[in-house]
């Protein structure tokens, strides 16, 4: 059997189904993808929820999806996470229909692939805007919650900061910048019994950004140690571990889970040939320079 042939849990044959019965989750970018999965899972082994995002027909969907695929509740809570006074808003909703939150996942995010020449400043703004103050509203809207609760924050972070890695300057900024404030949340709401973590996703196959990003013919059992992307089961399973009392004495950690990919990490574009000619690669990508 091959690493990509290995058989991989989906949370509820591997934690107690009772495990979050009672408790309340508030996700940002709980919409979609891998922070979807996570909100799926975790409802599965029975919290209540709240997904937060921009579309708010999307997210009226996705919540009667995930109600009906776990038999727990969910409410869309439509909020920009650049606007603080959205978010409060999508926090007392959160507050009016289940009483409390326990558990906050910081995973609103953005991506495109640019090197700095052709980056604009508001291009650059947008992405710190959504990864990093998107965080730090989160966090300013549902702190007093998760004192009350002695809750726990998930942050959805990346690898891609751990090195220099071309046309990735602002997701690298952003991300370099949430593992920051997740460390300095750990140490000053430690003492009131708050943790908080980061998991930092590697290659995740379904995805809009890996679709986005990933060049044409990359071939994952190239470039990753386990043989092949991730699902988003796994993030999703890493973030119940997180969350769930075998965590209980861990705060201010990042958990890569990347299949080991990020200690070999090769270029997926010709170097320097992508940076000094960038037309010459455009037919390798599928999103735009």
């Amino acid at each position: 059997m091959s690493n990509a042939d290995a058989p991989r849990s989906t949370g509820g044959d591997t934690f107690r189904q009772d495990l979050f019965k009672g408790k309340v989750l508030f996700c940002t970018g709980g919409r979609s993808g891998i922070c979807y999965q996570i909100v799926q899972t975790m409802m599965s082994l029975g919290v209540d929820a709240a997904i937060v995002g921009r579309d708010a027909k999307g997210l009226a969907e996705s919540a009667q999806a995930l109600e009906k695929a776990t038999g727990q509740r969910c409410i869309p809570a439509s909020a920009d996470v650049r606007d603080p006074k959205q978010l409060e808003q999508a926090v007392k909703q959160t507050i009016d229909k289940f009483g409390r939150i326990d558990f906050v996942i910081c995973g609103a995010a953005g991506n495109f692939l640019a090197p700095i020449s052709s980056l604009s400043p508001n291009a650059f703004k947008t992405v710190i805007d959504i990864d990093l103050l998107g965080t730090y509203n989160t966090i300013k809207a549902t702190i007093p919650h998760i004192r009350d609760a002695k809750g726990s924050y998930v942050h959805i972070s990346a690898t891609l900061h751990y090195r220099g890695l071309p046309y990735q300057a602002h997701v690298s900024a952003a991300k370099a910048g949430v593992d920051a404030l997740s460390n300095v949340l750990a140490v000053e709401e430690g003492p009131r019994g708050v943790r908080s973590n980061v998991i930092a996703p590697g290659p995740i196959g379904g995805t809009e950004g890996m679709s986005r990003l990933t060049p044409k013919g990359w071939k994952p059992e190239n470039d990753i140690p386990l043989g092949r992307m991730g699902a988003t089961s796994d993030i999703a399973n890493a973030a119940v571990f997180l969350f769930s009392p075998a965590a209980s004495f861990m705060t201010g950690t990042v958990t890569v889970v990347d299949g080991g990919e990020h200690h070999i990490r090769q270029m997926s574009l010709p170097y320097p040939q992508s940076l000094l000619d960038p037309e010459s690669v455009k037919s390798l990508i599928k999103g735009k320079l």
